[in-house]
């Protein structure tokens, strides 16, 4: 049954296995004892160390391991922010950024600092101008991600490392995704990354911080991990991180080559066999293994349990998700549609018989949740002839109930006539306005009402 979310965690590379493996039988020991074991425990940490300081592009004594990327992330933020307490207690971060930094920005503002979010365009890009803009005098961190995990957008690490290097700012990168593809562009500050992205197991992260930073950890320390990482190093788990990604960065090239080509066909074949999708991210500067599309008509839990049902795992940044009914931070930063959103991010090893497999099946499950929720057919709308202006009544209906009775009615108004839907989910301000664009539609905009929000759609064709 093919795998298809390695964004969020890749399966275990073989060369882990076989490193875990041997490490559990050497590498239990207390590395920081002078007895044979403890030595042999040691030898086992530092090579580690500097395989996962080589990918990186580091050296090795700026690198620490933490217990996941999470909490790289989160200890790199708070350690960068309190050694910069006198510069300032400003923080810029993207609008996409991982949820642990955006957790970790909202923590620091409501402790009393102040945080910008630096806006994306429609593929999901910061402008390098506008990041830079951002940096002010009391700057005291910045962070942005090399590459989107739910689009898989590249972000122009190297010209915004340059803008934070000549206003005096560190700049974390999140680079959980690309690592194993490729080092880290510019003159960064600091880096995080998750085993679990590139096979490694999980309960793994890395953070390096370049000599000259300022950092200061949080937090009761101790000896370990040059006090950045307290707490007794998980030296089997560390091992197996490292060789997975000296592995995976030895397959890197060929890989990327075979996957980006069976990702081209998916954004080729995918809006060509099911109608009214968006395929959103940056169709060039993008992650080879990654892609990601949003469905009119269908909820994106729907449409991942149907394709877990056929065989096929993937994931979803939609808003009709078991875990919140609101959209995704990363499409509503982006301005795409959300419902309906599916997510396909291939491991290493994914054959193109999967990939037709997968092609051949999708457009079969669209239609059938499309069908069982009412959806229209998907074709030019004929007028009806009515003078009359319309009110979609939607409260209380989730996505894409609220689409679905727009597209309904908007044959229901002559050309030049307006329908006003009525919803209170938080979707709808994504989904109307996509809706618009993709059926050649104007959106008029939104206003308050008396219950939810009004939103204005003027039929042109």
């Amino acid at each position: 049954m093919p795998y298809f979310d390695a964004a969020s965690s890749a399966p275990l590379h073989p060369v882990a296995r076989q490193a875990l493996q041997a490490s559990l039988d050497e590498g239990w020991a207390d590395p920081a004892r002078l007895y044979r074991e403890g030595r042999r425990a040691r030898l086992l940490l530092d090579a580690a160390r500097e395989a996962a300081a080589e990918a990186v592009g580091c050296r090795p004594d700026e690198i620490v391991f933490t217990p996941s990327g999470t909490h790289a992330l989160h200890s790199g933020i708070s350690g960068a922010l309190a050694a910069r307490r006198r510069v300032g207690r400003h923080l810029v971060v993207s609008s996409v950024e991982h949820s642990a930094v955006l957790h970790s920005a909202a923590s620091w503002e409501s402790a009393g600092g102040s945080v910008t979010e630096v806006a994306v365009d429609r593929l999901g890009s910061v402008s390098a101008d506008e990041f830079a803009a951002a940096l002010g005098a009391g700057t005291a961190l910045a962070c942005l991600q090399s590459a989107n995990h739910e689009v898989g957008t590249e972000q122009p690490v190297g010209a915004v490392a340059d803008a934070c290097r000549e206003a005096g700012v560190p700049l974390l990168v999140d680079a959980a995704q690309s690592l194993p593809w490729g080092p880290v562009e510019g003159d960064w500050s600091l880096l995080a990354a998750s085993a679990h992205k590139w096979g490694g197991p999980a309960g793994v992260g890395l953070l390096a911080v370049r000599k000259g930073v300022r950092f200061a950890p949080q937090g009761p320390v101790d000896e370990r991990e040059s006090g950045r990482a307290p707490g007794f190093e998980n030296i089997p788990a560390i091992v197996a991180a490292a060789a997975s990604l000296r592995a995976a960065r030895a397959e890197a090239a060929e890989q990327a080559v075979r996957l980006r080509a069976l990702v081209d066909l998916i954004r080729t074949r995918v809006p060509e066999l099911v109608p009214d999708v968006e395929v959103v991210g940056d169709p060039v500067r993008r992650l080879p293994h990654l892609v990601t599309f949003s469905c009119l008509y269908v909820d994106g839990e729907t449409v991942l349990h149907e394709l877990d049902r056929a065989g096929y795992s993937v994931s979803s940044g939609s808003s009709c998700t078991s875990s919140t009914l609101t959209p995704s931070h990363v499409l509503r930063a982006m301005g795409v549609l959300s419902e309906g959103n599916v997510r396909v991010s291939l491991p290493l090893g994914t054959t193109s018989a999967e990939v037709d497999g997968f092609l051949q099946e999708l457009p079969r499950v669209v239609s059938s949740v499309r069908e069982r929720l009412g959806a229209p057919v998907p074709s030019a709308v004929e007028p009806s002839g009515s003078d009359a202006s319309l009110v979609v009544d939607a409260l209380g209906r989730r996505c894409p109930i609220p689409v679905i009775e727009l597209a309904k009615v908007i044959g229901d108004v002559p050309l030049g006539a307006t329908v006003t839907v009525l919803s209170d989910d938080e979707a709808a301000r994504l989904d109307i306005p996509a809706w618009c664009g993709m059926r050649g539609q104007e959106y008029v905009g939104e206003r308050e009402a008396e219950r939810g929000v009004a939103y204005v759609v003027r039929r042109l064709s």
